[in-house]
C-alpha cells in the first residue's frame, strides 16, 4: 500500500519502530511517540492529543487487525517544520468498509464492548488523517500534527 497523504518536504528527523501485537505494546507506542516530539516543544493538551490517537490506532491494529492474535506492527514518525507524521500499519485482516469503519459506534467486535469511537478520536484529535486498508492484507493510518509556530506541513 502507497500512502495517500504524502510529503512534498523532506523529514528533518524519522523513527521506525516495530512490535509484536501485544496489548502492553500500546503504551510502547505512546510514550515513544511523545519522546520522538519533544524538540517541537508540543502543549500538554497537543501532546495528550497526540498519544491517544496514537493509542486508538495501535490499539485498532491489535484487536481487529489481528483479532488479538499474533502479528506485526509498524509505527513510523516524521518530523517537519513543527509537524509529525505518525503512521500506524500492520498486515492484519484488513477492513472491508473503511467508509463504515469511520462511522461513529460502529464497531466490528462489540462482543468485546468497544466503543466505536477509536477512528472518530483519531481524527479529531490530528490535523490530517488518512486510512488505507486492503482486506486480507493490512491497514495503514497516517496521522498528522501540527505541533509548533512556524511553517507548516505543505
Amino acid at each position: 500500500m502507497e500512502p495517500k497523504v504524502q510529503s512534498k518536504v523532506i523529514a528533518a528527523n524519522y523513527m521506525h519502530l516495530q512490535f509484536p501485537s501485544h496489548s502492553e505494546n500500546e503504551s510502547l507506542a505512546r510514550v515513544a511517540v511523545a519522546a520522538f516530539v519533544t524538540t517541537l516543544d508540543p502543549t500538554v493538551e497537543q501532546l495528550t492529543e497526540l498519544k491517544t490517537a496514537v493509542s486508538e490506532a495501535v490499539t485498532n491494529a491489535i484487536i481487529h487487525g489481528y483479532d488479538g492474535g499474533d502479528g506485526e506492527i509498524r509505527l513510523h514518525c516524521k518530523l517537519y517544520q513543527g509537524t509529525v507524521e505518525v503512521v500506524v500499519e500492520d498486515d492484519g485482516v484488513g477492513i472491508d468498509d473503511i467508509e463504515q469503519a469511520r462511522q461513529p459506534l460502529f464497531t466490528s467486535r462489540p462482543e468485546l464492548e468497544r466503543s466505536g469511537m477509536g477512528l472518530t478520536i483519531i481524527e479529531n484529535f490530528v490535523d490530517e488523517f488518512a486510512i488505507e486498508s486492503e482486506p486480507g492484507r493490512g491497514t495503514r493510518v497516517t496521522m498528522r500534527k501540527v505541533l509548533a509556530l512556524g511553517e507548516t506541513f505543505n
